[in-house]
């Protein structure tokens, strides 16, 4: 008997506009800033109202809709009023990207609730999965494989370094841009660079995933932004769907939604070996199985 999966909801509307709007011009930053704040408002608008609200032309209005893959702004009404007829709140009230100074702390919870299980929903829903097959087979195959990342994004890496050593994988990991520099000058062919950056713009891990990929190296980037010098650069894209909540750029919903992608890419290599994976791992747990103080 065949086991019933529950779909994967598509990834919304509203991630897909965030995740473009460093990317976009400045007359399509306004309109995805309208459509952003009152969704439903634009659903019922026609192109000319919009451009007239946004002091932009209608071909910049049809532009923003080609860059988010619709064919036009009748599809991107459709989608806005479907979305917006799954919920009676607004974007941003739903989501609950925002912090008040007057939230109560049960507010405050709740707001980080939803923002993470949005972002990991986001995530997952849209992203690429051939291109995430790619990176376990590169991964898993690779003679060497460097990390880079610094700040929060630091710690995501270095916990899937250490997920990699259970399983007989050694990787490193660099957060200082000249200690990456300096290993992405020895690597080459058959090896593997992985740059995590939420923004996609962090110098200090767009360098060494640069000069990998000069080396020969495949590189990998995972980022929120798949318009951003890090996705431009690489090989091979993973893009997270995360919103920051005030006070909290860079925060965990982000580094959630990198985990979610960086857990997947681990177990992925895991099944590709998993007689020796299994063993490995078996053999680790044992090593430490004497530092767990029981009752």
């Amino acid at each position: 008997m065949t086991s019933a999966v529950a779909a994967t909801p598509p990834p919304s509307l509203e991630a897909r506009i965030h995740g473009l709007l460093p990317a976009l011009s400045p007359a399509q930053a306004r309109i995805a800033t309208e459509v952003l704040r009152d969704p439903a408002a634009v659903a019922s608008s026609t192109i000319g109202q919009l451009a007239a609200r946004c002091g932009t032309s209608l071909p910049s209005v049809t532009r923003f809709c080609l860059a988010l893959g619709l064919a036009g702004y009748a599809e991107l009404r459709l989608a806005l009023a479907a979305e917006s007829g799954r919920s009676s709140l607004s974007w941003e009230r739903g989501t609950g990207a925002e912090v008040g100074p007057d939230d109560s702390l049960d507010d405050v919870l709740r707001t980080l609730l939803r923002a993470d299980t949005r972002a990991l929903e986001d995530t997952v829903a849209s992203l690429d999965v051939d291109a995430l097959g790619r990176a376990v087979e590169a991964i898993s195959n690779a003679r060497r494989i460097d990390m880079y990342a610094v700040s929060g994004s630091a710690s995501v890496a270095e916990d899937l370094r250490l997920r990699l050593h259970r399983i007989g994988r050694g990787a490193n990991t660099w957060s200082d841009v000249h200690n990456a520099l300096t290993s992405a000058a020895l690597l080459g062919v058959g090896d593997v660079a992985v740059g995590i950056s939420h923004s996609g713009e962090t110098v200090e891990v767009l360098e060494p995933l640069e000069r990998a990929g000069r080396q020969g190296a495949t590189t990998v980037a995972i980022t929120n932004y798949p318009r951003s010098p890090l996705a431009r650069t690489a090989d091979i894209v993973l893009v997270t769907s995360a919103r920051d909540v005030t006070f909290r750029t860079g925060g965990l919903s982000g580094r959630h939604a990198q985990m979610i992608v960086l857990d997947a890419l681990y177990l992925g290599v895991a099944q590709r070996d998993y007689p020796l994976a299994e063993q490995a791992f078996d053999a680790t747990s044992e090593a430490i199985s004497t530092h767990r103080r029981r009752p």
